[in-house]
């Protein structure tokens, strides 16, 4: 009985189907998705996002045009998490960098009061078809950094980005990752590490995510992130 469990404590852990990588626009969700998939030879999901139409005029006008890129957004990840049923239990391990559930968070900041009982019936029927990932990467980033990645890359639609509505979703996504149940996530400051200076880290991070319990766990690397 003894030797059992001693077995069972040293088990590796299991390997998800499905990861989801978070954070606010400019956190380096999608970077790190990509490399993680690349480390551990996953599949990459990406979100379309230069594909909405309406997302340069809904960063000019975030009233006018927030239900029409809300549910563009919206259709677009369903349809992407649609075709995740379709292989096979995913046949390897995906990594994503968003999660579906994440659309209320926009939804809740960005549309009236009308606009959000509506959506918020089509994501309900949406919602009990999709799988759910069963860990999460949240990268968390000061509002100053996020405007310094979105500065650096350069999108178009993304000049000018208003340094409040950085700054409540910053709010909105420690919210709601802060009263998340049921699947573990892994806490990582963005601005202490350094994915592209320590590529090793990717590792590290891949390894705290298989042992992270239940709850929030704070990723620490083994080294210094930054020179």
């Amino acid at each position: 009985m003894e030797a059992a469990e001693r077995d069972q404590r040293t088990r590796e852990p299991q390997t998800p189907n499905y990861v989801a990588v978070e954070g606010v626009i400019g956190a380096g969700k999608t970077s790190l998705a990509m490399r993680m998939a690349d480390r551990i030879g996953g599949f990459g999901l990406l979100e379309i996002v230069e594909e909405n139409p309406f997302l340069e005029e809904f960063y000019q006008d975030r009233r006018a045009f927030a239900f029409q890129t809300q549910i563009f957004f919206l259709l677009s990840r369903y349809r992407q998490q649609r075709a995740l049923l379709q292989r096979d239990l995913f046949r390897g391990t995906v990594i994503s960098d968003y999660m579906f559930e994440k659309d209320r968070i926009f939804a809740n900041i960005n549309l009236d009061d009308h606009e959000l009982d509506m959506y918020n019936q089509i994501f309900g029927l949406m919602e009990r078809e999709l799988p759910k990932p069963e860990r999460i990467v949240f990268l968390q980033a000061s509002t100053d950094l996020l405007l310094e990645r979105i500065a650096r890359r350069g999108r178009a639609f993304e000049r000018g980005m208003d340094p409040e509505y950085l700054e409540t979703l910053n709010e909105a996504y420690a919210y709601f990752f802060a009263h998340l149940q049921g699947t573990p996530v892994l806490v990582i400051n963005a601005g202490e590490v350094d994915f592209v200076e320590h590529p090793d880290l990717v590792g590290e991070v891949w390894q705290a995510l298989l042992r992270a319990g239940a709850g929030t766990t704070l990723f620490r690397p083994d080294a210094p992130a930054r020179d």
